[in-house]
């Protein structure tokens, strides 16, 4: 099967770079363009001196006369850039989205959310928001992906199969989550740079942060009773990795045994996700340059409340892997393509 040939706009910011090293050894993959802004003439190498090994395009300008020479597109950019890419796509081309552009099914949300117009309004309808072990199949039918972002991810996977089953109260869900800096890009050093970033723990968008409007878009997608939850992000001393803590109350006649034999059976073939035993302690190390997320039920001193850990690689999970798992599922390529542990010595080479 001949490659096919892609493009990452984005190309050397941390999601970027991490999408770069996982397609490199992907081997349906040609990488054909890489494109940047103030990074325009330099190599990726710059960036990232382990891609040394590979034979690399300098990074250029974008220009839509690129897209009649690739097949797939690749955006980690700034929010809102991706909508006008989205306006130039020929009918060949497929665009896996890694902003927040096609993450919202209602460009009124996306106003009231990302505080700019949707330049791209009739593409919306043409995409699909795609959590892999959520929409399976359906995504092959869409040339337009738009990937969740990453504090969502780590919520919606223990929540979605919990939420249809009726298992828990949809009231007053506590939603505490711990990020690396990774997650705030490149800039997060001058913007935190009077803050003590790396010795200290800092709390934002409390009670406002954009990642509300996915979670609660997706959840309410698969629920018959009006969901409330309290999300409340922190950007932690560590690189990357994502530890969400999720406070739940159970419906009358559920007990704790039943959420782990649902989310066990819901999971049962994913590749990725993995349902510790029942009070297992999990943090960010156990998901570090994976494409997985862990989840723990865990018990409380209340007979009716639980806790749920889940934690995953922000920038691989929760970023350029789950992107990639999208791009597998879509060409019909096995699903752990470039995403499994043989793949992840690169990162210890």
């Amino acid at each position: 099967m001949p490659k096919l040939n892609v493009l990452v706009a984005g190309s050397t910011g941390y999601i970027g770079v991490q999408l770069i090293k996982l397609l490199v050894k992907h081997n349906n993959i040609q990488i054909k363009y890489l494109c940047g802004n103030s990074s325009v003439g330099k190599n990726i190498t710059h960036y990232e001196k382990s891609l040394s090994k590979y034979k690399l395009p300098k990074i250029l300008k974008f220009n839509k006369s690129y897209l009649k020479d690739v097949d797939i597109i690749f955006t980690a950019l700034p929010n809102g850039s991706s909508q006008d890419i989205s306006n130039h796509l020929l009918k060949h081309n497929v665009l896996i989205d890694l902003s927040a552009d096609f993450r919202l099914n209602k460009a009124s949300d996306y106003l009231k959310w990302y505080k700019q117009k949707h330049r791209a309004v009739k593409n919306i309808e043409r995409s699909i928001y795609s959590l892999p072990e959520v929409t399976g199949d359906k995504v092959k039918k869409y040339n337009i992906i738009g990937c969740p972002g990453c504090y969502p991810t780590s919520i919606l996977l223990p929540l979605i199969p919990l939420i249809k089953k009726d298992l828990i109260r949809t009231k007053n869900i506590i939603i505490d989550s711990k990020s690396g800096y990774s997650g705030g890009g490149r800039g997060i050093h001058k913007k935190y740079k009077n803050k003590n970033l790396y010795e200290s723990l800092s709390s934002y968008g409390v009670g406002f942060h954009r990642h509300n409007s996915e979670i609660q878009q997706e959840i309410d997608s698969h629920s018959k009773k009006k969901f409330s939850f309290t999300f409340t992000p922190h950007l932690t001393p560590m690189f990357r990795g994502i530890l969400s803590t999720i406070y739940l109350d159970l419906n009358k006649g559920v007990n704790i045994n039943k959420l782990q034999i649902t989310l066990n059976k819901e999971y049962s073939k994913s590749r990725f996700v993995k349902i510790m035993k029942m009070n297992t302690l999990i943090g960010t190390n156990d998901v570090i340059n994976t494409n997985n997320c862990y989840l723990s039920i865990c018990k409380t001193k209340y007979k009716n409340r639980v806790i749920i850990l889940s934690t995953i690689d922000n920038l691989i999970k929760g970023g350029a892997g789950q992107a990639i798992q999208n791009m597998n599922l879509k060409f019909n390529f096995p699903e752990t393509k470039g995403l499994w542990w043989k793949d992840w010595l690169f990162y210890f080479s």
